[in-house]
């Protein structure tokens, strides 16, 4: 995509490797992400009124057949017999429900105020205590009641915490099966057809309800995992693809193109050189321990250039690298200079004299 000398664009495209596998998982990956979105918004979208009206009309037709049959066949109360039944299994339910959170803060705040006034019972009673006639006092009467009444919240309180008994839960048992017994009998002198009918009223009424009920919590939260899972698997096939180009991390001059198309980009090689060639650095590499002492950061030296003889401008040490290396027996350091002034004649890895300025 570029040549060398080609001046290009910070996050300009360098370099594009083949992607075709990374392409196709980026738009299955996409697709993945639609159809779970469309999926949350089927669930969570409202019931279209025509399908409300539609399960209304079903219900209607079957309760208008069922009451026909009812009217002309039916040989006993069924009505009444399905009424006990609702009413003796709710009883049940309450049974099994037991006490709820507000009758235990109620049976508690009952207590405390017993416990509250037998405290003021006790305090009125032991300042008369000493009487010889303390039994026939308001006092002692007073203590007794608030003693008896204290102890009736706590039993109370107590009765609440432990639940139905097993007992009351026998004897609700007992009167939904007696109810149901009721209406299986009244119910087996029913025609088939009435049978049927009624089926099909409960058919339509469950119809209706589930489609005014909307979707369930656990399902819209299972879709909007999906969504989340799509949409990370999303983000990952797009670094994926996004990892079959090269750009450029800065703007400059390709220097170096090391690639040609088709090949194979070995991981590890470098694939292409850029430069920027507008800020200039000359690094040395036969300064010694000797030359360098006392040369800091700031310094000026003088700069001159094999290749441009006329050339000679200053320079100023941006850093010293802390760490010598051996040159044939010499302890050299690498000092990086920055030119004071830049010149279109220069190139990469041209030679350069330094000289120290004292």
């Amino acid at each position: 995509l570029v040549q060398e000398g080609d001046v290009v664009t910070a996050g300009q495209l360098l370099v594009r490797l083949r992607a075709n596998q990374q392409q196709a998982a980026v738009a299955q990956a996409q697709a993945t992400l639609l159809r779970a979105e469309a999926q949350l918004r089927q669930l969570t979208a409202p019931p279209r009124s025509q399908e409300i009206a539609a399960a209304e009309a079903t219900l209607q037709a079957a309760s208008a057949r069922y009451e026909r049959l009812a009217e002309a066949a039916l040989p006993g109360d069924i009505a009444a017999a399905e009424a006990a039944v609702n009413a003796s299994q709710a009883s049940l339910a309450k049974v099994l429900e037991g006490t709820s959170e507000q009758q235990l803060i109620a049976a508690r705040a009952d207590l405390a105020n017993a416990e509250a006034v037998l405290r003021q019972a006790q305090r009125a009673y032991d300042r008369v205590k000493w009487s010889n006639e303390i039994g026939a006092l308001p006092e002692s009467a007073a203590l007794q009641q608030a003693t008896n009444n204290f102890e009736a919240a706590q039993a109370r309180l107590a009765d609440l915490q432990s639940g139905p008994s097993q007992a009351d839960v026998a004897n609700a048992s007992a009167q939904v099966r007696r109810a149901q017994a009721q209406l299986d009998t009244l119910r087996a002198a029913m025609p088939a057809d009435l049978v049927a009918a009624e089926a099909d009223v409960q058919g339509a009424q469950a119809q209706l309800d589930l489609l005014l009920a909307g979707a369930r919590e656990e399902a819209v939260a299972v879709a909007q995992a999906e969504i989340a899972a799509a949409t990370s698997g999303l983000q990952q096939a797009l670094v994926a693809l996004g990892e079959t180009e090269l750009r450029a991390p800065f703007a400059g001059t390709v220097a170096e193109v090391m690639i040609e198309t088709g090949e194979q980009a070995a991981p590890g090689n470098v694939l292409i050189r850029l430069a920027d060639l507008t800020h200039w650095e000359v690094e040395t590499e036969d300064l010694t321990e000797f030359d360098i002492v006392g040369l800091t950061s700031g310094d000026q030296v003088m700069l001159e250039f094999d290749a441009i003889p006329d050339l000679a401008m200053d320079g100023t040490v941006k850093r010293i690298r802390p760490i010598g290396e051996d040159n044939r027996g010499d302890i050299v350091y690498t000092v990086v200079i920055e030119p004071t002034a830049m010149d279109p004649r220069f190139l990469w890895n041209m030679t350069a004299a330094v000289t120290l300025v004292r």
